[in-house]
C-alpha cells in the first residue's frame, strides 16, 4: 500500500504552525509527517529552523499517522544521542516512528566547528552511525549493554533504558546508486528526494540488489520519497513561490559544501524559472501534479511525502486532499 504524507518544512514555518499544518494535512487525507533536521534554513527568506525532535513529538499529539525525521547522526550528533531520541519518540508513539539518516550537509553540520570531509568519508561515517544505532536498538531490546570502537566513533558499554517494544525502522537517505546498494544491504529501507524517473528506477534497482545480497526481499522493505513541488492557483504564483521560497530546487550543482544561508541567497539570484525544469514541477494544474506523483507510485515507492514550496500551505493541502490524493491509484 502506498501512503502519501506531508513534509513539514521547519525551515519555512515556526514550530507551532508546522504542527498545525501537519494536523490539517492529516484531516485532508495525508497519512503521515516527515521533517528534516536543520540547524539553519536554506536561505534567510525561509526564516526558521525549529528542532525537529521537539516538533515531531508535538505533531504526534495532534496526528495519528507515521512520523520520521531525516537527520545526520555523524557531526552535530553522536549516533548514541540520535538512537536515544529515536527510541524515546517510538516508545511514546508505538508503531508510528521511523528514523531517516543521511550523510549531512555543511549548512547544518559545520556549526560545531569540526572538519568537513569529502563525500566518501561522510558516507562511511553515516554507515558506521547506522551500525551503532542498530547495535543499541538490538542490544537494548535484549536487555544487554553494547559497545563500539570504529573508525569514526566510540561507544562505551551502555544501553538505551527507554525502548519501544519494536525498534524503529532505519531508512538511509541517498541519491547515489552505490550508496543505495549499500543501504539495501545494511538498512531497513531507503529514503530519497525525487529526481527524473529513470534515475529513480536505477536507484531502486541498486537498493534491491543490496537487499538481495543480504538475503532479504526488497519488496517488503520501505522505499520512501520526498517530492518537492510548487502549486498555486495561477502558474505565475507557482513560479514566484519557487523562486522566492525554494531556489535551491533550481540549483544544478552539489550543495553539500555550502555553509551559510546567506551564501545560498547569493546563489539564488542566478536561478531562473527554466532551471526548475525536470527538477521541480511548477504548475497550477492539480491533475498535472497527480500524474507526477503517480509516476513515482508506479516506480515502486510506497511512502511519498509532499512538500509544496510556497507559503500557501492551507490552500494547497485542501486542494490536494480534494483533487489529487483520492485520484492516485495505489
Amino acid at each position: 500500500m502506498v501512503t502519501i504524507g506531508y513534509a513539514a518544512m521547519l525551515e519555512q514555518f515556526a514550530p507551532r504552525e508546522a504542527v498545525e499544518l501537519a494536523a490539517l494535512a492529516e484531516a485532508h487525507g495525508f497519512s503521515g509527517v516527515m521533517a528534516a533536521d536543520h540547524f539553519q534554513p536554506w536561505t534567510p527568506q525561509q526564516g526558521q529552523a525549529g528542532f525537529v525532535w521537539n516538533v515531531l513529538a508535538a505533531a504526534a499529539e495532534h496526528t495519528t499517522g507515521d512520523l520520521g525525521p531525516v537527520t545526520a547522526p555523524t557531526f552535530r550528533w553522536h549516533p548514541a544521542v540520535v538512537a536515544q531520541a529515536s527510541a524515546t519518540l517510538a516508545a511514546m508513539n508505538p508503531g508510528r516512528h521511523w528514523l531517516g539518516v543521511g550523510s549531512g550537509e555543511a549548512l547544518n553540520e559545520h556549526v560545531v566547528g569540526g572538519y568537513w570531509p569529502e563525500a566518501a568519508e561522510r558516507i562511511n561515517r553515516m554507515f558506521e552511525a547506522v551500525e551503532i544505532i542498530r547495535k543499541l536498538f538490538t542490544g537494548s531490546l535484549a536487555g544487554r549493554d553494547v559497545k563500539h570502537a570504529g573508525t569514526y566513533f566510540r561507544l562505551e558499554s551502555t544501553r538505551l533504558w527507554t525502548m519501544p517494544e519494536v525498534a524503529p525502522e532505519i531508512l538511509v537517505a541517498t541519491a547515489g546508486p552505490v550508496t543505495a546498494r549499500r543501504a539495501g544491504r545494511t538498512a531497513d529501507g531507503l529514503i530519497t528526494q525525487a529526481a527524473p524517473p529513470e534515475r529513480m528506477a536505477a536507484l531502486l534497482t541498486r537498493f534491491a540488489d543490496g537487499a538481495k545480497e543480504s538475503g532479504r526481499d526488497p519488496a517488503t522493505m520501505p522505499k520512501a520519497l520526498q517530492l518537492h513541488l510548487s502549486w498555486a492557483p495561477t502558474h505565475e504564483e507557482a513560479v514566484a513561490n519557487a523562486l522566492t521560497e525554494w531556489p535551491v530546487g533550481g540549483m544544478r550543482f552539489p550543495r553539500s559544501d555550502i555553509r551559510s544561508p546567506h551564501d545560498f541567497a547569493q546563489l539564488a539570484r542566478m536561478v531562473r524559472p527554466e532551471d526548475f525544469e525536470g527538477r521541480l514541477l511548477v504548475s497550477a494544474d492539480p491533475d498535472e501534479h497527480r500524474a507526477s506523483i503517480q509516476r513515482y507510485v508506479d516506480l515502486g515507492f510506497d511512502r511519498i511525502y509532499l512538500h509544496n514550496v510556497g507559503r500557501n500551505q492551507r490552500a494547497w493541502i485542501e486542494t490536494f486532499g480534494r483533487e489529487v490524493l483520492p485520484a492516485l491509484v495505489r
